[in-house]
């Protein structure tokens, strides 16, 4: 039988024997009258009324049938106390587990799809704490019984986990209506049953899970610090390591609740983002697309030019304009801001006390409430023989490396299809380099779209770029004084000449140098932590790409939030690190933004959904500044506004997507985003436009067809 079919047929059931009951309704006078007709016959087949009763009982709770409290009165008036109570907590547990994995196995296929991710963040949640729900609703009965065991099927929770939390859970709550079966006769209404200090028991009772999971946090925390001695007293409320964008927040807002914090640098204060990453490649980007917009100055209605690229005074434009942000992140700024700043190296002796070394060698040793790892991460060299050979240059080692040339290089390398690839492959190239862009996987940028993986490449390659996707590289080297490096497409290899090589396969976290190893801190490719951003250590925390999942200046800033104020008042109040709306881009041009799932992702993880698209085509600001090419693609819930993720390819995709972060964040639909005025002629209004369409799609046909027969009735 399908599962839809005998859905239907229990719900029958069910609503019948429930009109049934509505209709002949029980009390106390008609439980006593069948009873006494019960007893004779009780006393001659007393272990076949038992089974009777208690099969019964499975069956009325299987179905969640509303005569669970009647059957329990009963079980009490005919058994005792005691055989009571055994017929009562196992046939109930074994009913209610019944119930259980028939709304598993009737629901849980459809529910999962219509939740999709949210249903598997649901799962992890209910099999790590299910267990402590369940026994407080089973002590405390907040929510009924049987949708307690309804809902509870929808989870992911073991058949034999439900069964012996209810068993256990159930058993207080049983006892008592049993007794009072016993004293049927002396009731006078279903109230008498509990007083106030039986149900203020149970508010208590309910409780004792919750302090015994705090218990057993203390004792895991205990044993984490086993063998070390804690400081009678700290230097500091907060030491952070590493002033990146997680440091510098992080110290921020230590300083900004006055706790008395240390930032320890080991570099450069900014870190990677301002010195090697997101500054300087956007400014590279900024000229590279200025030489661009010179060649095709007649898409414009001016005449083309050939820029002329000093690239030595670019790349002197790149470090003026890093020396025109480093304020922001400077020494003085924070050390005004009331964070004292030390530049050396730093090592964690304890789980409480780091050793700073100082640029000119001298060692302090400081401790600290709490500790905060920001050591960020450094490109990824892969074990490719002969790379180091020919000198690769990565995004931290390009800008010091390249800035004594008066030229771009002629013939430019570059490994990885990722965004840093892209983006750095079109601005040389637009600069004047001869580019070749290797990539192993089958297309670029690969965690989106292939629609728009095909539209970068198309990009890239109408700007000169050679793409090689599907090449793996195999090797290095130099032959006659002539750097090479040696792909496989095919089976077939092929050398390729360069001048230089750019490798941006990706990034490691920093995680060497600092003392993890002797405090035994989990670490592989990331460190470990958890929902809180902390370490083995609950007062050792980290933020940034040292953390994962993310390797995003905003996420790391956005991580910092958290790590900070668990660090300073997690012993009062904890937050769970918050990663339910990550936005992200890739500065190519075309942009490519995006917030939530792609296409790609909703189907790979059967995600119900529906597409929107609208291209910047047919937008009037776009057509205006001949920035036509690109889309916007939403993804909603199946017959709803509610916005599962949003990519924009286009001109300052970027900027436009900040629209559909905040509506997600802050759960408002697409009717809100077509409700909103936008400015006329903006680009902006590509997301107006977006919601538009979906709006159109989505008119109720049936209505329309009213509405029109009221306009033909108004006209006579």
């Amino acid at each position: 039988m399908k599962k839809p079919l005998l859905f239907l047929v229990l719900v029958i059931v069910v609503v019948a024997a429930a009109l049934s009951l509505r209709a002949h309704p029980l009390d106390l006078g008609a439980l006593r009258d069948l009873l006494a007709r019960l007893e004779g016959w009780r006393q001659d087949h007393a272990l076949t009324l038992f089974a009777l009763v208690f099969a019964g009982y499975v069956i009325v709770t299987a179905l969640s049938l509303p005569l669970a409290l009647w059957m329990t009165l009963a079980s009490g008036a005919l058994f005792g106390f005691w055989q009571g109570l055994l017929l009562v907590s196992f046939a109930s547990s074994i009913g209610a587990t019944l119930a259980f994995l028939a709304a598993r196995y009737l629901l849980r296929d459809w529910v999962k799809q219509r939740l999709g991710a949210r249903a598997d963040k649901i799962d992890a949640g209910l099999k790590r704490d299910g267990a402590f729900y369940l026994f407080t609703l089973r002590l405390i009965p907040v929510v009924p019984f049987f949708a307690v065991n309804l809902l509870m099927g929808l989870s992911g929770m073991p058949a034999r986990v439900f069964y012996l939390v209810s068993q256990a859970g159930m058993l207080a709550g049983t006892a008592i209506y049993v007794n009072a079966g016993t004293q049927l006769a002396t009731l006078d209404s279903l109230s008498g049953i509990v007083s106030p200090r039986i149900l203020a028991s149970f508010a208590l009772l309910a409780v004792f899970p919750w302090i015994a999971r705090l218990v057993l946090a203390m004792i895991k925390r205990r044993r984490a610090y086993r063998g070390w001695t804690r400081p009678v007293a700290y230097d500091r409320n907060l030491i952070v390591i590493g002033a990146g964008a997680a440091g510098l927040v992080s110290a921020y807002i230590a300083a900004a609740t006055k706790a008395r914090v240390t930032l320890v640098e080991a570099h450069k204060m900014g870190g990677d983002c301002l010195n090697y990453g997101c500054v300087p490649s956007k400014a590279l980007i900024r000229s590279a697309t200025l030489a661009h917009q010179m060649r095709h100055a007649s898409d414009y209605g001016l005449s083309n030019t050939q820029p002329h690229v000093p690239f030595r005074a670019l790349m002197a434009r790149i470090h003026r304009i890093i020396s025109d942000i480093e304020p922001h992140d400077s020494v003085e700024r924070y050390e005004g801001l009331g964070v004292e700043v030390l530049l050396g190296h730093a090592r964690l002796i304890d789980p409480w006390t780091v050793q700073i070394t100082a640029h000119d060698g001298t060692v302090q040793r400081l401790t600290s409430r709490a500790i905060i790892l920001a050591t960020g991460s450094r490109p990824y060299l892969p074990p490719l023989p002969g790379l180091e050979v020919v000198a690769p240059l990565t995004s931290d080692t390009m800008w010091a490396h390249l800035s004594d040339r008066d030229t771009p290089p002629a013939r430019l390398a570059i490994l990885g299809g990722g965004p840093i690839g892209c983006e750095l492959s079109q601005a040389f190239a637009r600069l004047g380099s001869d580019v070749i862009q290797i990539e192993q996987g089958d297309r670029l940028l690969s965690r989106e779209d292939a629609e728009v993986s095909a539209m970068v490449q198309t990009a890239l390659e109408a700007d000169g770029v050679r793409v090689l996707t599907d090449h793996k590289a195999q090797a290095c080297g130099i032959t006659d004084g002539e750097k090479w490096i040696e792909v496989s497409h095919n089976g077939s290899p092929q050398r390729i000449a360069f001048d230089e090589i750019i490798v941006a396969v990706g990034r490691r976290a920093r995680l060497q140098g600092f003392g993890l190893e002797e405090l035994s801190i989990p670490c592989d490719r990331v460190l470990e932590t958890n929902d809180y951003l902390e370490t083995l250590y609950p007062n050792i925390l980290a933020a940034g790409d040292v953390a994962g999942p993310y390797q995003f200046t905003h996420t790391a800033s956005h991580q910092a939030w958290f790590a900070a104020v668990n660090a300073l008042f997690g012993d009062l109040k904890r937050f769970k690190a918050d990663y339910r709306v990550i936005p992200f881009a890739t500065f190519t041009d075309p942009e490519v933004a995006r917030v939530g799932l792609s296409e790609a992702e909703a189907q790979a993880q059967n995600i119900p959904h529906e597409v929107t698209r609208y291209d910047l085509a047919e937008l009037d600001r776009a057509i205006a500044d001949s920035a036509t090419r690109g889309f916007v693609k939403v993804l909603t819930v199946p017959g709803k506004d509610r916005i599962l993720g949003a990519t924009i390819v286009g001109a300052h995709s970027a900027e436009l997507l900040a629209e559909f972060v905040l509506a997600m964040k802050h759960g408002l639909g697409l009717n809100k985003i077509l409700g909103t005025i936008h400015i006329y002629p903006t680009l902006a209004e590509a997301n107006k436009s977006v919601a538009g369409t979906w709006r159109r799609g989505h008119i109720n046909a049936r209505l329309l067809g009213v509405v029109r027969r009221f306009h033909d009735w108004r006209r006579g």
